[in-house]
């Protein structure tokens, strides 16, 4: 089969990906393997190209998120897939990735993909999805809460917080460009703030009448969630996604703040099943909201699997609204 591989551990630029073949995966009892119709593209791609992982085995297969068809599965089949079904999956980050022509998983992370959801829609909410569905769903209690600051709203995980949250009839608070708010617009964000040229602090006293935000969502960086703990309200909680904030010269037991932190890629390594299974709940559940149009896709461009790496060149330098989404 034909797949996107990095040859060495020297090669550590998206430019070294090249297109070879290999030998299809080999599937144990507890797995299945997948005819992939459609991959997600993700900045933790092209960051895994630059750090790599230590527990690779070259020539390592990048990629972690396929939509596909069942072609073949192990004798433990506990959810009783069948040949021929459509499905999802986010993969694990250590072993050969989904950019190739067939993909495995464990059977317990997989989803259904229902019937009017195309597989390109599919693959574009695992990774960013389910980094967004943890944050909204898994981590924190939303039970008096109003208003939500989401940083980066136009990228993939951006995308679907804006939508997970209004879901829950929150008010939305988003940081884009400003080429990029017509998209955040459009998912329903009712405050656009464009973090080059207006000030972010001032703005978000302005919304909130100097109450601060109950929830905000950071994906962006550690010096962001500094400033970010400053414009918390009283019992608000932070979300981290990249790295945390400095918490030395900071009382959140003050005003009865919390600081939470989202780890999906770690959940295959964690050893803890009942996480591991709460990937296939996740991803039936994602796709489910778009089949029953209650989530609008957020694919913003659709390339050939020949040219995944010119995407995430494209997505590395910024060019991109929602996701990227290569086929085979």
């Amino acid at each position: 089969m034909k797949a996107f591989t990095i040859q060495n551990a020297d090669k550590r630029a998206v430019s070294d990906l090249e297109i070879n073949n290999i030998p299809l995966p080999i599937i144990n009892e507890n797995e299945v393997l997948v005819k992939v119709k459609a991959v997600g593209l993700n900045p933790v791609d092209y960051k895994l190209v630059k750090s790599h992982n230590s527990k690779w085995i070259y020539p390592h297969v990048l990629g972690l998120d396929a939509a596909g068809e069942v072609v073949e599965i192990g004798e433990n089949n506990p959810n009783n897939f069948q040949k021929g079904e459509r499905v999802l999956f986010h993969s694990d980050l250590t072993k050969d990735g989904v950019f190739a022509e067939y993909a495995k998983a464990g059977n317990n992370v997989i989803g259904r993909i229902p019937d009017n959801v195309a597989y390109e829609d599919a693959a574009s909410v695992l990774c960013n999805g389910m980094t967004a569905y943890q944050a909204i769903e898994r981590k924190m209690n939303l039970n008096g809460k109003n208003t939500i600051l989401i940083h980066a709203g136009a990228g993939g995980v951006g995308s679907i917080t804006i939508q997970l949250a209004k879901l829950h009839g929150l008010t939305v608070i988003t940081t884009v460009s400003e080429h990029k708010k017509q998209w955040v617009k459009n998912l329903g964000a009712d405050y656009i703030i464009d973090y080059k040229s207006e000030n972010v602090d001032m703005r978000i006293n302005e919304i909130t009448h100097g109450n601060g935000v109950d929830v905000i969502i950071d994906s962006v960086s550690s010096s962001e969630e500094n400033k970010d703990l400053h414009r918390l309200a009283y019992n608000g909680g932070l979300i981290t996604i990249v790295g945390q904030p400095n918490l030395d010269n900071y009382d959140l037991g003050a005003k009865g703040q919390s600081v939470l932190s989202v780890n999906l890629g770690g959940v295959h390594q964690s050893g803890y099943r009942n996480q591991q299974n709460d990937l296939a709940v996740m991803a039936n559940e994602l796709v489910n909201l778009l089949g029953a149009g209650k989530l609008t896709t957020i694919v913003d461009k659709i390339i050939p699997f020949e040219n995944i790496p010119d995407g995430l060149s494209d997505l590395q330098e910024g060019h991109v609204e929602g996701k990227i989404i290569a086929t085979l």
